[in-house]
């Protein structure tokens, strides 16, 4: 259990969910954890479960899309070591509602873009010079399917999840040579606080898309990005890893 041991890691919108599950499961490899959100009850709880355990967190409260936030909260990590090893961009905007593009409102796209992508981006940037300096660094941006392949009524939030794709290659193109490793992560139908139930027919709709059959769990997700953030992905930088039981690999699109 000590795949991360002594590293630090940062995690954004890790109060609940996959960002839960991967603070927690990175706690659980060895890794003193920054859990970063603006829920900060929830973001508390997440690391005093961590430390009931034995495991090494504190929480940051910040708004990813805020620059003085994801400053204070880089700073607040690099102090544990005067290293940074693991940065996983997890923070994504999930509105009740997101709408097909004749719907779609300025502000959906807004906060789409500002919290999955610029924040992404603000994290990248504010961390970049400490895995350089140190010649090391994993970058683990959580992503999903929803860029990889067209969904319906979620055209800002597709359009931006794609986007992240392209960030993710530039940014492994681009700082290689440092010994910095960058990938992303696509979650398919995670089951977490906000998604349907068994008693919903989104939920077996969701269901019939995978080839598993069923959908999947934050800690399934919280796994592979384990094993991107750890050495054992040391060759890996660049990739598009989903964790969707299946779904981009089936041809077979059931609409609803």
């Amino acid at each position: 259990m000590d795949r991360l041991k002594d590293k630090v890691a940062v995690v954004t919108g890790a109060a609940n969910g996959i960002g839960r599950a991967i603070s927690e499961r990175f706690a659980a490899e060895g890794a003193w954890v920054l859990v970063v959100d603006i829920e900060e009850d929830a973001g508390r709880k997440v690391v005093e479960g961590i430390q009931a355990k034995g495991g090494r967190a504190s929480f940051a409260r910040g708004d990813v899309s805020k620059r003085e936030d994801v400053r204070r909260a880089v700073e607040m990590a690099a102090a544990q070591s005067g290293r940074i090893d693991v940065l996983c961009n997890n923070a994504a905007y999930l509105a009740p509602d997101f709408h097909a593009a004749l719907e779609s409102t300025d502000e959906e796209w807004r906060k789409c873009i500002d919290v999955a992508l610029m924040g992404t981006h603000y994290f990248t940037q504010a961390t970049l010079p400490y895995m350089i300096a140190q010649k090391a660094g994993s970058i683990v941006n959580v992503v999903s399917i929803q860029a990889m392949e067209g969904m319906m009524t979620s055209v800002a939030y597709t359009a931006t999840k794609a986007a992240l794709l392209g960030y993710t290659m530039s940014v492994c193109y681009d700082y290689g040579l440092d010994n910095v490793r960058i990938n992303s992560l696509c979650p398919g139908p995670i089951q977490t606080r906000i998604a349907e139930g068994p008693e919903d027919p989104h939920y077996h709709w969701q269901c019939d898309q995978t080839t598993l059959g069923r959908v999947g769990y934050p800690e399934e997700v919280a796994w592979a990005a384990l094993f991107l953030a750890s050495d054992e992905s040391s060759y890996v930088t660049g990739v598009t890893l989903p964790v969707d039981g299946g779904w981009t690999a089936s041809s077979a699109r059931k609409r609803m």
